[in-house]
């Protein structure tokens, strides 16, 4: 199967730092391009996915994020790639690409969602709906934040390169936090629960824009200590090191989150989590397995006095079972094949033909 992927052009593939839909984008590339696909991704000229690239940014547009200008240079542009390739399936993760794709070509397209239905996007996902594209959901919570409108074709939930992720001890004796310094990610909860607990705590968080700067100067940074430690936006290679260290992942958010990337790249390092039961987190943390799902923050505090309870083996088994690069490939080339299968049923669907006598 020659299968084309249309990533977002605001951050490279993989990304440097953060970027969770980057990350997933060049893991099921890379994962296709294993399992004997033909993979062609239109991206940005600074990614480093081992598949054939293609571009007209040289750069990611970051600092541009979400200018509509800057997206449809790179739709026009990405869909001429895909016709000219000749590519069986195009699998878009950009937000106008899905309206803009069936305008341009006859090859079946599908999108991921990899933002939370909103009645901000609800005219923009019932266009694609009424068109020929199909829709993936990351969780099934995910899905059911769609209206009634919103034709949700598959659940797919998203799975990392367990190869990559080393067995952690935990020996660090901390709790991490990592992700976005924003209220919803709950970083002053998880310096309140790790106060409460009496165990160290190390946070690793994205903070560029300026709405991220104001809350962490002031609601976090007057929680720091010397137990307390704030370490800046992690690379890979300090993400790995800080979840490995970890006896746990406190992930307090209090929001839908459609998935929750951290959480499994937490467990994969043999580190249980501890979250709030928000968006997708009862999905992938089994309660008392995996982690704790914890109802408030004084639930959190007694479930880190039980760490001891759970295996970590456990954690990454859960990963390479449930979470794997494997798994997710495998689940979208079933639905690749269903769309290619589904098409050729209608090309060969007979034209009725009306007799009049």
């Amino acid at each position: 199967m020659k299968i084309g992927i249309i990533a977002p052009p605001w951050v490279p593939i993989p990304p440097l730092a953060y970027g969770g839909t980057e990350l997933v984008i060049d893991t099921l590339a890379r994962g296709l391009s294993v399992a004997g696909h033909e993979v062609l991704l239109y991206a940005t000229g600074d990614s480093t996915c081992p598949v054939e690239t293609k571009y007209l940014l040289e750069e990611a547009e970051g600092k541009n994020i979400a200018n509509s200008t800057v997206e449809i240079r790179h739709l026009i542009k990405a869909y001429e790639a895909m016709n000219e390739a000749g590519v069986d399936i195009i699998h878009d993760h950009t937000m106008v690409g899905p309206v803009y794709g069936p305008a341009v070509t006859d090859i079946p397209i599908v999108t991921t969602n990899h933002n939370t239905f909103s009645v901000h996007t609800e005219e923009l996902w019932r266009a694609v709906t009424d068109s020929d594209v199909k829709i993936i959901s990351i969780s099934h919570n995910h899905a059911s934040h769609a209206c009634a409108q919103v034709r949700v074709d598959k659940v797919i939930h998203h799975g990392i390169d367990t190869t990559r992720f080393p067995d952690g001890s935990g020996e660090g004796g901390y709790l991490a936090f990592l992700g976005r310094m924003v209220p919803e990610k709950g970083v002053h909860t998880a310096i309140a629960v790790a106060k409460a607990a009496g165990v160290p705590l190390k946070i690793g968080a994205k903070m560029r824009e300026a709405p991220e700067r104001e809350y962490f100067e002031s609601q976090v940074k007057p929680l720091l200590d010397g137990d307390i430690e704030y370490l800046g936006e992690l690379g890979p290679k300090d993400k790995l090191e800080l979840l490995s260290g970890a006896k746990a992942m406190i992930n307090p958010i209090r929001w839908p989150e459609p998935f929750g990337m951290v959480m499994i790249e937490s467990l994969a390092c043999g580190t249980p989590v501890i979250v709030f039961p928000s968006g997708a987190a009862p999905e992938i943390v089994t309660d008392g397995l995996t982690g704790f799902v914890c109802k408030d923050e004084a639930d959190m505090v007694k479930a880190v006095a039980r760490l001891d309870e759970i295996s970590r083996r456990a954690c990454r088994f859960e990963v390479e079972q449930s979470f794997s690069m494997q798994r997710m490939t495998q689940d979208h080339v079933e639905m690749y094949s269903e769309m290619l299968a589904e098409a050729k049923a209608i090309e060969l669907k007979p034209e009725k033909i009306e007799i009049s006598l």
